[in-house]
């Protein structure tokens, strides 16, 4: 019994230092070269609160663009994907829900136009991003919900185009930045 229990408290003990201490001060080593020491980025928004605007949060308001719908509420304590397959049928229903919600709020939308990013979750379910399709498909509804003529309200979303990340992968759009500047917007 000494021969397996003590090579196992040893094992225990080694883990325990090496994953608790060891990797988590390499990890946040490392971090501090990243912008921002690895803190995230805060934006206040127009009500004085505070935002990261590296995490998707949900707009469902007419005068706002959506983000990308989330699998977790929106919540960065538990990132995560749905885990349900693209043949599964609660998950054909809850697309089919986002789809018929999104065409209630953008009449005259036809359905094949609605990117895909704003009807299904990403892998994270955080992602603070959207097409810059997803974007222009709302413009109507925002011009709309705001006061704002349809070229104002353009002329604001390719101001917010991000070039894609490494050169690699499409441009897109972060959703916070853009409706705080919405907000800030005279109308």
């Amino acid at each position: 019994m000494k021969k397996e229990l003590l090579p196992s408290i040893l094992l225990t003990i080694v883990s325990i230092v090496l994953l608790a201490w060891v990797y988590p001060a390499i990890v946040w080593g490392i971090a501090q070269f990243a912008p921002n020491k690895g803190e995230g980025f805060v934006i206040k928004g127009k009500d004085n609160k505070d935002y990261y605007e590296n995490i998707g949060q949900n707009f469902t308001e007419d005068k706002y663009f959506w983000s990308r719908p989330s699998a977790v509420s929106y919540n960065a304590a538990g990132s995560g994907g749905s885990n349900k397959g693209t043949d599964n049928p609660d998950y054909l229903l809850q697309v089919q829900a986002r789809i018929d919600t999104f065409m209630a709020h953008n009449p005259g939308i036809n359905k094949r136009d609605i990117p895909s990013d704003l009807v299904t979750a990403s892998g994270s379910g955080l992602d603070p991003h959207i097409s810059v399709q997803g974007a222009k498909i709302q413009i109507k509804r925002i011009a709309g919900s705001r006061g704002l003529t349809v070229v104002q309200v353009a002329a604001i979303v390719k101001t917010h185009i991000e070039a894609p990340m490494f050169g690699m992968g499409p441009e897109r759009i972060n959703v916070l930045q853009l409706n705080i500047d919405l907000d800030k917007m005279k109308y």
